[in-house]
């Protein structure tokens, strides 16, 4: 499966973060974003919105100063709240 890339090295927090979620609204669920970044607040951030989204974190790791996350989307939700019929 492909992955789509954000480059948000350079950028503080909240960025990488407001970023990639922008993103990840217009993937189609179960695709993954592969963010690269430079703030280690980033690690925290993407742990905590991963958890509070429902996205999956699925690796994350450091290679010269330099972060990246691979984040799947989640799948959507069942197809809208249910409706209540009442009788006439």
């Amino acid at each position: 499966m492909s992955e789509i890339v954000l480059d948000a090295r350079g950028l503080s927090c909240p960025l990488p973060v407001l970023k990639a979620n922008r993103m990840l609204r217009g993937l189609q669920p179960g695709a993954r974003l592969r963010v690269i970044a430079t703030d280690r607040a980033s690690v925290a951030d993407f742990q905590a919105f991963c958890r509070e989204t429902g996205h999956a974190l699925i690796a994350f790791g450091e290679e010269g100063g330099t972060l990246s996350f691979v984040i799947r989307r989640r799948p959507d939700a069942a197809a809208g709240p249910a409706t209540v019929s009442m009788p006439a």
